[in-house]
C-alpha cells in the first residue's frame, strides 16, 4: 500500500487539506489508501452529515409510540396490537442525474433494504420526483422505479411531481418506503456481543457504485459528468427480492443479534456503523468477500456499493447459511465482533487497515455552517382580476398538476393486496391485515414556495402531508423527511436550509408529530447553479376503519372549504403559469388553524363522502380533480375572482358530506361552496375538463 504523504489523494476523495491534517492527528500517523479511502466515505456529507448534523437537533424526534428515531436505518412508530410501522425517505439524486434509469432503480432498492434492515416487511414505495421538464431523462427515471418496484413485488402507490427549469441540470429522485413489523421483532444495526460472527450475504461484489458517497453524492455535478457513470450502482431486483425474503425468514427466525444494508459507502459505512452503535470492534477479512470480479483489491473491496448486500451479526452461522443457500444467495462469514474498538480489515491474513471506530463516528467533522440570510421579496400587490374558464382548463392541463396516471399506471399499485385507497388523490391507503385499521401514505415537497420563503416553504411541505393522510382519514403520527439543498459552504444555501429546518420543525410541533428518519442531499448544483431549496416530507398516519375512508362525492351532498387561510398568488402554479413565474413571499403558515384543519379532517373522516386537499391550482382545480374523480358535477357559488379560485396558502380542504352531517362543521371555520349534481362544473362541462386533466393519458 502506498502513502497518500505522496499524493494528493485526499483531495480526489473528497477530504480537505484541513480534514486530512486531523486524520493524521487523531492516528497519530499517515493513513495508509484504503484507511484514507474509509476516512473519505464516513467523513463525507452524505454519509457524515457534516453540514446538517447541528442543524438536525432542531427537530422534534420523541414522542408516545416512537420505537426508534433517527439514528438508525429507518424510524419506527408503534401502532398498537403488537405491530409497529418502519419508514423512511432517501435521496438518490445525483447517480439519478447520471443515469436516470439505474439511479432511480437504486434508490428504491436503497430504500426498501433500510426498511427490511428494522426487520420489516416492506407494503408500500412513494417517490418524489423534480426534473427540468417532461421528457427522456423523466421517463427513465420513472420507469426504473416501476421496474425494480414491479420486479421486488411491492407496490408503489403514491408520490409527488414536479417540474422546472430550478431542477434542470441537477434532478431529484427521493424514495420513500413503508414496512410492517411485529414490535418484539424490530432490528437494530448494532453489534454488542464479542465473538458473533459478521456474516455478508446477497449479491456478490464488484465495481459498480466505488466513490459513489463521496465522489458523486457530495459534490457539485458539471457538463463533464459522463466520466462518474462508474459510481452509480447498477441494480438486481430480482436478486433484491430473495434478498428481502432471506433476510425476513433470518428475523423470524430469531438467527440475527443485528443488521445493516450495504449502501452508501460499502462495508465501509456497514461495519463502521455496527461496530460504533454497539460500541465494539470488527476485525474484517476482505478476501472472503464474494466477488464478481476477481481483480478487485482490498480498496474497491471495502468500498464498493455494489446492490443487494446485507451484513447480519450473528451466533448460528449453520442456520444463516441454510436459509442463504435456500435463496440463492452467496453467504460467507467475513469477520467477527471483538472488544477491540477498532475496525480492522484483513487480506490474506495481513493488516491492511486498522482504524479506531469512533473516530470514523464519533470524530466525524461536525461544521457550524455560516448562513448569510437572503432579502426575501414582499407580496406583491396584485391586483383583481376576474377567473376565467380557460384558465382553469389551462392550469389542468399543465404539467405540474395534470393527471399523473401515465406515471403511476406504470407501477403495480395492488401487489400485496393491501392497498385500499389508490394513487390520484391526497394520500394512499394501505389495510393493516387482518383487521380494518390502516396506513395512509403521503410525500410532499415544497420548491418554489421555499425559494421565495424557505421557513414558510418547509412548513408548508410538512403541513400538506399531514393534510393529504388527514383527508384519507388518517390520524398523523409521525414523519421522514428528505432535504434537498445546493452547497452548504454557501452562506446563503446554508441559511435556506436552517430556516426550512426551522419551519418544519414548528409545524411538526404545532401538529405534535416527530421526525422519526430522513436524509439530507446537500451539493445539488450543477455548476455552481444551485436547485431550489427543496424539503421533501412524508407522512405516515393511522385509520381507524378503512371501510369508512372518504372516497367520492355524491349527488345531492353539500360542498364545503374547510380553514381559513391567507390566499395569495405568491408562489402559485397561477403566478408560474399566467403572470411571468414566481414572484413575491407567501404568507409563513397559522400554525395553530393548520394543526385544527388536520385534527378536523382526520376525525371527520367516516362521515365526509369526499375530502381533498386544496393545493397546487387553488380551490378551482381541488374541485375539478374531486368532480372528475366521481364523475359527477356541482352547482357552485364562487366569486369569479382569481385569488378566490386559484389562490393558494395552506390549511385548506374540500369537503362533502349530507346535509343532515353539516352541524359537524360548527367546530372550524368554512364556507358553503354548492351542491353536487349535473355534468357541468364552474359552467365548464365534464368532458371538457376531463381532457385537460387526462391529456392523452
Amino acid at each position: 500500500m502506498s502513502s497518500v504523504a505522496e499524493q494528493p489523494l485526499h483531495r480526489a476523495l473528497g477530504l480537505t487539506d484541513g480534514e486530512f491534517d486531523r486524520i493524521r492527528g487523531l492516528l497519530g500517523r499517515h493513513p495508509n489508501d484504503l484507511e484514507l479511502a474509509v476516512f473519505s466515505l464516513l467523513w463525507s456529507e452524505h454519509c457524515g452529515y457534516k453540514h446538517s448534523a447541528l442543524l438536525l437537533r432542531r427537530f422534534p424526534t420523541e414522542g408516545a409510540g416512537v420505537l426508534q428515531g433517527p439514528g438508525e436505518n429507518a424510524g419506527v412508530v408503534d401502532l398498537g396490537d403488537g405491530e409497529a410501522v418502519a419508514f423512511k425517505v432517501e435521496s438518490h439524486n445525483h447517480p439519478s442525474a447520471v443515469e436516470p434509469f439505474q439511479g432511480a432503480a437504486t434508490g428504491v432498492g436503497g430504500i426498501l433494504r433500510d426498511v427490511v434492515a428494522m426487520g420489516a416487511r416492506p407494503v408500500a414505495l412513494l417517490d418524489g420526483l423534480r426534473f427540468g421538464q417532461p421528457g427522456f431523462d423523466f421517463g427513465r427515471a420513472v420507469s426504473g422505479i416501476g421496474h425494480y418496484g414491479n420486479c421486488v413485488g411491492v407496490p408503489t402507490v403514491g408520490g409527488d411531481t414536479f417540474f422546472s427549469d430550478a431542477y434542470a441540470g441537477n434532478p431529484l429522485v427521493n424514495a420513500m418506503c413503508v414496512g410492517l413489523v411485529p414490535t418484539e421483532r424490530v432490528m437494530r444495526a448494532r453489534a454488542t456481543r464479542p465473538g458473533d460472527l459478521v456474516v455478508l450475504y446477497g449479491a456478490t461484489t464488484g465495481r459498480d457504485g466505488i466513490g459513489g458517497a463521496s465522489v458523486l453524492a457530495s459534490q457539485e455535478l458539471s457538463d463533464e459528468d459522463d466520466d462518474k457513470r462508474p459510481t452509480v450502482q447498477i441494480g438486481d431486483p430480482f436478486t433484491g427480492k430473495k434478498l428481502i425474503e432471506a433476510t425476513l425468514e433470518l428475523v423470524e427466525g430469531g438467527h440475527v443479534e443485528a443488521l445493516q444494508d450495504l449502501g452508501a459507502a460499502g462495508l465501509a459505512s456497514s461495519l463502521a456503523e455496527l461496530a460504533g452503535r454497539g460500541g465494539v470492534g470488527l476485525d474484517v477479512h476482505l478476501d472472503r468477500v464474494p466477488l464478481r470480479e476477481a481483480d478487485l483489491d482490498p480498496v474497491e473491496i471495502v468500498i464498493s456499493e455494489s446492490q443487494e448486500r446485507m451484513i447480519c451479526v450473528t451466533e448460528r452461522l449453520d442456520e444463516v447459511s441454510a436459509i442463504c443457500a435456500k435463496w440463492e444467495l452467496e453467504c460467507s462469514a467475513i469477520g467477527i465482533v471483538t472488544e477491540s474498538g477498532l475496525l480492522r480489515a484483513f487480506f490474506e491474513e495481513e493488516v491492511v487497515g486498522e482504524i479506531p471506530v469512533e473516530l470514523l463516528t464519533d470524530e466525524a467533522p461536525r461544521y457550524r455552517v455560516e448562513t448569510r440570510p437572503r432579502a426575501l421579496e414582499e407580496p406583491v400587490a396584485h391586483p383583481q382580476i376576474k377567473a376565467e374558464a380557460q384558465e382553469l382548463l389551462d392550469l389542468l392541463a399543465a404539467p405540474n398538476i395534470r393527471s399523473r396516471a401515465s406515471v403511476y399506471r406504470q407501477y403495480d399499485h395492488l401487489v400485496g393486496s393491501r392497498t385500499v385507497r389508490r394513487p390520484g388523490l391526497d394520500a394512499a391507503v394501505l389495510r393493516l391485515r387482518p383487521s380494518t385499521r390502516g396506513l395512509a401514505v403521503s410525500l410532499d415537497g415544497a420548491g418554489r414556495l421555499a425559494a421565495l420563503d424557505p421557513r414558510a416553504g418547509g412548513a408548508l411541505a410538512v403541513l400538506e402531508a399531514g393534510r393529504n393522510v388527514a383527508c384519507a382519514g388518517g390520524r398523523p403520527l409521525a414523519v421522514t423527511d428528505c432535504l434537498n439543498f445546493g452547497n452548504p459552504e454557501k452562506a446563503e444555501v446554508a441559511w435556506e436550509l436552517a430556516e426550512a429546518i426551522e419551519g418544519m420543525a414548528l409545524a411538526c410541533e404545532a401538529l405534535g408529530i416527530p421526525v422519526v428518519s430522513g436524509n439530507v442531499s446537500l451539493y445539488n448544483e450543477t455548476d455552481g447553479r444551485s436547485i431550489w431549496p427543496t424539503p421533501t416530507v412524508g407522512c405516515v398516519g393511522l385509520v381507524a376503519d378503512v371501510r369508512l375512508v372518504p372516497s367520492t362525492w355524491q349527488t345531492g351532498d353539500e360542498i364545503y372549504s374547510v380553514g381559513a387561510p391567507q390566499l395569495t398568488l405568491d408562489g402559485s402554479e397561477y403566478q408560474a403559469l399566467f403572470l411571468g413565474g414566481p414572484a413575491g413571499r407567501p404568507p409563513m403558515p397559522d400554525l395553530a388553524a393548520e394543526a385544527a384543519v388536520i385534527r378536523f379532517l382526520w376525525r371527520s373522516g367516516a362521515v365526509l363522502t369526499c375530502s381533498h386537499d386544496a393545493s397546487e391550482g387553488g380551490l378551482a382545480v381541488a374541485l375539478a380533480e374531486a368532480a372528475l374523480h366521481a364523475g359527477i358535477g356541482a352547482r357552485l357559488e364562487l366569486e369569479e375572482d382569481a385569488v378566490a379560485w386559484f389562490g393558494e396558502g395552506g390549511g385548506q380542504a374540500i369537503v362533502s358530506l349530507s346535509a343532515d352531517d353539516a352541524s359537524l362543521l360548527e367546530s372550524i371555520p368554512h364556507r358553503r361552496l354548492g351542491i353536487v349534481g349535473g355534468d357541468k362544473l364552474l359552467g365548464i362541462p365534464l368532458p371538457d375538463l376531463e381532457a385537460a386533466y387526462r391529456g392523452s393519458d
